[in-house]
């Protein structure tokens, strides 16, 4: 790509990503970009723009990455979540859009809880006053934590993982989008152990689901975790261990929210209503209209 503009750098790698990648354009405008320092309305606005030799090696470098299977955020350094910029490694999951829902849900249901809270005259209360207990339970890089910490002042976050690596992402990725000190970063199988005297008002949690099998089928398995994709025999190993523990943990008038695969609602439904029997149990469809979110309110 030496003595290249920035168009033709564009055609030429688009067109060596093309079997690697179903969007091989935008991804050669974001590798582009990101070598460059640029937004990609930059690359528009100058395409006869020459690339100096550094950045020319340095997407050549890039290039040859992808080209060899290494996913694109890993390549990049970091990923967009929830419109924040999150540091990513291969010790931690690639955020996925579809779990944008679980925050959606996550954050409407704690604004209207502040909601009821002022109109039942409780504004100047202690209770109203304390903040917003939630545990995330296998954080993986940190992005659902820390994007319910970002968009909800009141909240105070507790998020675990069993791998030491991926809390090393997630605290930094805490601390440089501006948290930190309201997210508590635990290494722990799942729940704290100790769980803490106080339950949580909201327990989120996106845990690995992926039956083992199907899991070393799919493109992904050898280039993201495995220890947070493979959820057992079945899938819902973890699941299943999560929701036995989530009563106790649970505050009375609190809610969980558990991202799920698609095949495994129904399993799934079986297992939360055996945990909390007399709870409203919902599950959420995704933008494809799969099952993807389980919602319990106790």
């Amino acid at each position: 790509m030496m003595d290249a503009t920035v168009q033709s750098a564009l055609d030429s790698l688009a067109e060596r990503l093309r079997a690697r990648s179903d969007t091989p354009e935008l991804d050669a405008q974001v590798l582009l970009a990101n070598v460059l320092r640029k937004p990609r309305s930059w690359l528009a606005a100058h395409p006869e723009a020459r690339l100096d030799p550094e950045p020319a090696a340095a997407l050549e470098a890039s290039a040859r990455r992808v080209e060899g299977g290494e996913p694109l955020p890993y390549v990049l350094g970091e990923w967009e979540f929830f419109g924040l910029a999150f540091a990513v490694t291969p010790d931690v999951l690639i955020p996925r859009p579809e779990t944008e829902l679980l925050v959606e849900r996550a954050l409407s249901w704690m604004r209207q809880r502040l909601t009821l809270k002022r109109q039942a005259g409780m504004a100047k209360s202690a209770e109203a006053d304390s903040p917003l207990r939630v545990l995330d339970v296998g954080t993986g890089s940190g992005c659902i934590a820390i994007a319910l910490a970002a968009n909800a002042p009141e909240a105070r976050v507790t998020a675990t993982d069993i791998s030491p690596a991926a809390l090393t992402v997630a605290r930094r990725n805490a601390e440089r989008l501006g948290v930190a000190n309201r997210v508590t970063f635990l290494e722990a199988d799942l729940f704290p152990n100790p769980l803490l005297p106080d339950p949580y008002s909201l327990i989120v949690a996106n845990l690995p689901y992926i039956p083992t099998a199907t899991l070393h089928g799919l493109p992904i398995f050898g280039r993201e975790p495995a220890l947070a994709l493979d959820g057992g025999a079945d899938g819902l190993a973890l699941i299943r261990r999560l929701l036995a523990k989530a009563p106790e943990a649970l505050a009375p008038g609190g809610m969980m929210l558990l991202e799920i695969e698609a095949a495994e609602g129904p399993a799934v439904l079986a297992l939360a209503r055996a945990a909390f029997s007399g709870a409203r149990i919902d599950l959420h469809q995704d933008l494809a209209g799969r099952d993807r979110l389980l919602e319990i309110q106790v």
